[in-house]
């Protein structure tokens, strides 16, 4: 395989418009947000344009993450042709039964040649255009070889699931691929739907199999109790472990509930940072020189238990090394948290903390 990266917002979609305008065939987009904003629009009308060429498209987004969609937002890509589907819709504006379970997979396939996988979803917001979090800081994949069809084969199960009958095929088919990557990829995924927790699987291995560093950036840190252990022997082996969090929160409870997990990590050698320039939403682990993990699952027992996630692992030295120097420049942004700051924090965020803690199973 082929693997390219992006960091910022504005590189992802302007990547990702730039293949849609390419597509000849199919172009199939999961995402878990969905905004009718600036550049949501601008790609629902880029879906629209290939529609009305003759492109098969089709879009599934989740209900909860699509909620504040407008609602005619779709109707001239649906003249066009194109196809809309909803994963889990609510049966009331803002209201379902099923609002615990969401889709957090973000995945696009063009052609069966090309296929997107991370953490950014769409909207100005990521585009860094936010007020509130200002830059936004994530990490996406563009893949083109064999593992475009775990991705595709991936949202053809998803679109079935969630798609009327009448609209549930899909190409299923893959092109053969000439690329000059060499990048093993394995696509990964899991959810409330599986037997194993795979993602979840993946990143403990990754953390037992390290020999010497294992660097990590996670919007949401509730690690559950096999992670948490693994982290803390990795720390106590000697290991380089470097765990880089938000500096704001964007949902407070997960943050002060991933806060009251850093102490005795801490102890055992476990570096913590917080980035400063921004929000960190990346989801990204990398382990020694070989093996990084790319995708939607975040270090929290909702991506391991409760949503619908994906993530491609890549064993790849150049895709490793790239990892590597971007997890050292965001570390330039950063503020480490010592364990002596961590002991002297107030009485109020050490409540907020053990509030937020029981609560940490379903955060």
């Amino acid at each position: 395989n082929e693997v390219e990266l992006y960091f910022s917002g504005e590189e992802k979609c302007a990547a990702l418009i730039e293949s849609l305008s390419r597509a000849k065939k199919y172009i199939y987009l999961e995402y878990y947000i969905i905004k009718s904003d600036g550049i949501g629009t601008k790609i629902i009308d880029k879906l629209t344009e290939k529609a009305r060429e003759g492109v098969e498209v089709k879009v599934l987004y989740d209900g909860m993450g699509g909620r504040k969609l407008k609602k005619h937002c779709f109707d001239e890509f649906k003249k066009a042709g194109g196809k809309v589907a909803v994963f889990f819709p609510p049966f009331v504006p803002f209201l379902s039964l099923r609002i615990n379970y969401r889709n957090h997979r973000k995945i696009c396939i063009i052609d069966g040649e090309e296929a997107y996988v991370g953490g950014f979803n769409i909207g100005d917001e990521y585009l860094g255009l936010s007020k509130k979090f200002g830059f936004w800081r994530d990490t996406h994949i563009k893949i083109r070889g064999t593992a475009v069809g775990g991705l595709q084969w991936r949202f053809f199960k998803d679109w079935r699931f969630a798609a009327h009958k009448g609209n549930a095929s899909c190409e299923v088919r893959l092109p053969k691929i000439k690329t000059k990557g060499n990048a093993g990829i394995q696509i990964v995924s899991s959810g409330p739907d599986s037997k194993w927790a795979s993602v979840k699987d993946g990143y403990f291995k990754m953390i037992t199999n390290a020999r010497k560093s294992i660097y990590i950036q996670t919007p949401y840190f509730i690690p559950d109790d096999s992670i948490f252990e693994a982290l803390r022997i990795a720390g106590l082996s000697g290991l380089d472990v470097k765990i880089m969090i938000p500096c704001k929160p964007d949902h407070p409870f997960v943050y002060w509930a991933g806060l009251s997990y850093i102490g005795e990590l801490l102890e055992a050698g476990v570096k913590f940072y917080t980035y400063e320039n921004g929000f960190l939403h990346s989801k990204t682990f990398v382990m020694d020189d070989f093996v990084t993990s790319v995708g939607t699952a975040n270090l929290d027992i909702r991506s391991f238990k409760l949503n619908f996630e994906v993530n491609a692992f890549i064993y790849d030295e150049e895709v490793n090394k790239k990892m590597t120097e971007q997890f050292h420049l965001d570390l330039e942004s950063c503020r480490e948290i010592t364990l002596e700051e961590y002991d002297r924090r107030s009485s109020i965020v050490k409540l907020k903390e053990s509030i937020s803690r029981l609560l940490s199973p379903i955060l």
